[in-house]
């Protein structure tokens, strides 16, 4: 079975979002349409789904780095904001909306709290696994026929073969051999006329 690591993050994520969005426990909030998803960003998102493949790429990082918290969470979705002429800024994600998306997957039962060693957060719990590496078997199985198709030429089908088989006479196999008899015949010819020059030469100098 492939698992997260064998597709692409991208594509991967879109098609995870695609699932979630018929998930009940995963609903995009009211003011979804209208948040930005940090200080650092000037407008909101432009993408209707932007809620779905926020919650698939979360789950995807806790899948890859958990235990994992809200605090670690804001800074791999935080940026640099433009502050005019001054330098720019490094600020951490909305927090808020990690806090709405983590409690919806953990409702769902993709998400657990769990706390290992020093580190303490969110971790994925088996069904979420599971749930992730189907879908990402889907895809692996998907582009390997895409690139068996592309490397092996089209077949032709029997019935195709035969047909073609039959349209090549005989009558056009001698004509083919004798063209090929032609030139020859004229290689062989040419030292002759060139005999008869030289002929034509020595009389002319003996008179």
């Amino acid at each position: 079975m492939a698992n997260i690591y064998d597709v692409d993050a991208n594509e991967f994520i879109d098609k995870v979002a695609e699932e979630l969005n018929k998930n009940e426990n995963i609903k995009a909030p009211e003011w979804a349409c209208y948040v930005k998803t940090g200080i650092h960003k000037e407008r909101a998102p432009l993408r209707e789904d932007w809620w779905y493949v926020r919650v698939a790429a979360v789950l995807r990082k806790i899948y890859k780095y958990g235990p994992i918290g809200v605090s670690k969470l804001r800074i791999k979705y935080g940026g640099k904001k433009n502050r005019g002429h001054k330098p720019d800024k490094f600020y951490r994600g909305s927090g808020n909306i990690i806090r709405k998306i983590l409690q919806q997957l953990e409702k769902a039962g993709f998400l657990k709290k769990e706390e290992k060693a020093i580190h303490r957060g969110r971790v994925i719990t088996p069904q979420g696994k599971s749930f992730l590496d189907k879908i990402a078997t889907q895809m692996y199985k998907i582009s390997n026929v895409k690139k068996v198709e592309e490397v092996k030429p089209k077949e032709l089908k029997p019935e195709v073969k035969k047909e073609l088989v039959k349209e090549v006479k005989p009558d056009v196999k001698k004509e083919v051999k004798v063209e090929v008899k032609e030139p020859v015949k004229e290689v062989s010819e040419k030292p002759k006329v060139e005999a008869k020059k030289e002929d034509v030469k020595v009389e002319e100098a003996k008179k």
